[in-house]
């Protein structure tokens, strides 16, 4: 075991720098000098952000328990605010628990926010250096390391300019590859490489798996990549409003994060939704022929009818055009395909509409359940934009007339609108 991690809890006060006021620095010290327990502990809520809540203390953390051993790669998932970034800095040290406590086994290299480790004014290849200083190397050491790491980076050209010049992604190419060939016992990443290209993240995962299964070092990985968590990880740990609601195999693991979704909220009661709210959307139907999907579930090769309720918060110019885009994606949030209004050319509004319906022909699905998201827009801004709005489940059906399950291609989809 190289990482364990007992009781930990994190606690913050919202609105404040630090821990407050005075008199509340003067309770917590009359109670340590007593011998008694911090006063403010005992108050505090749930790290719940859907919830508007009563107190000024908030458990970023509560009661985290978990051991990662030598050699393993741990996913750690969960939905935005859960409280994942908070546990990377306290396993990195660069804040501290407010109780519990960690054991870790060897030398830490971390790759928390873009820019964490690196002097803005100093140019890459100091960087390196001082990178290298932080984490106990040598300067022989970082010497035998340090073609290795900008032939990796790929940024050899600005090699000697400040890394404040540096765009995003060649920030994290530099510090991912510093903290990668800087041989530490763990290495800690969190969700930066989405910053870089998919040439570069491609590169990061085989990595990271290289480092794990061929030196026998231990990786801690934040993705919401669910497919890079399946392939990359051996063991996921999820965490759900600052606790920890899963751990164990990593399949198994994504299927507890997947369920976290606000399906059980309708579409009007939402409050992850983007855009403008000049029209927003209030329902959605779905018909197969004319029966309601509550009823029966569309099978691959079925004609169906997504149909869009909305409300108009102003009223709309009848000239105005809008766009309603539909994306279907998997389980791994992998779209499988677009539909697009702007596309098939069949948009036809008046004053009055309060409704748009989606034909797709045959539809070309496997059995299984899909995430749907939306985005709707008028006159090119962005309205109301909705990700996973609900799920499609299918059924098996016969794709190609056939009596055979439709394969793994799709077939030709006709797509056409028609607003009401």
């Amino acid at each position: 075991t190289v990482i364990k991690v007992e009781n930990i809890s994190k606690q913050y006060r919202l609105g404040e720098i630090g821990t407050g006021t005075l008199s509340h620095d003067l309770n917590r010290w009359w109670a340590k000098v007593r011998g008694k327990e911090d006063p403010f502990l005992k108050i505090g809520e749930a790290n719940d952000r859907t919830q508007k809540g009563n107190s000024d203390y908030v458990w970023a953390l509560k009661d985290i328990n978990f051991e990662v051993k030598q050699g393993e790669v741990l996913g750690i998932i969960g939905r935005n605010g859960a409280g994942k970034s908070t546990l990377l800095k306290i396993l990195s040290k660069t804040t501290t628990p407010t109780t519990g406590s960690i054991k870790v086994k060897g030398r830490i290299a971390s790759l928390l926010e873009v820019g964490t480790g690196f002097h803005p004014e100093l140019s890459g290849r100091d960087n390196i250096f001082l990178n290298g200083a932080i984490l106990g190397m040598n300067k022989q050491e970082i010497k035998s390391k340090f073609d290795e790491i900008v032939d990796f980076s790929g940024v050899e050209r600005y090699l000697d300019t400040p890394v404040k010049r540096y765009s995003s992604g060649m920030y994290v190419r530099l510090a991912f590859a510093v903290a990668a060939h800087l041989e530490p016992d763990i290495l800690i990443v969190d969700e930066v490489l989405a910053v870089g290209d998919a040439e570069f993240q491609k590169k990061c995962l085989g990595k990271m798996k290289d480092v794990s299964v061929n030196d026998g070092r231990t990786v801690l990985f934040v993705s919401h990549n669910m497919a890079a968590i399946q392939n990359l990880c051996t063991k996921g740990i999820v965490i759900k409003n600052g606790s920890v609601s899963y751990l164990g195999k990593v399949n198994e693991s994504i299927d507890e994060y997947l369920k976290q979704k606000d399906y059980n909220l309708s579409i009007s009661e939402r409050k992850d939704r983007v855009g403008s709210g000049i029209l927003r959307v209030t329902s959605i139907t779905i018909d197969i022929g004319q029966t309601l999907l509550q009823k029966i579930l569309p099978k691959s090769g079925d004609d169906i009818s997504i149909k869009f309720f909305w409300e108009k918060n102003i009223e709309i110019d009848i000239n105005s055009s809008i766009q309603i885009d539909i994306s279907i994606r998997d389980r791994f949030e992998n779209v499988l395909f677009y539909l697009s209004s702007e596309i098939s050319g069949e948009v036809d509004i008046t004053k009055n509409s309060d409704s748009c319906e989606c034909y797709i022909e045959r539809l070309p699905l496997l059995p299984g359940t899909y995430n749907v998201n939306y985005l709707l827009k008028v006159n090119n801004d962005t309205s109301d934009w909705l990700q996973n709005a609900f799920e499609l489940e299918v059924e098996s059906g016969s794709f190609y007339n056939t009596g055979k399950l439709p394969p793994n291609e799709y077939g030709g989809t006709l797509l056409k609108y028609i607003f009401k």
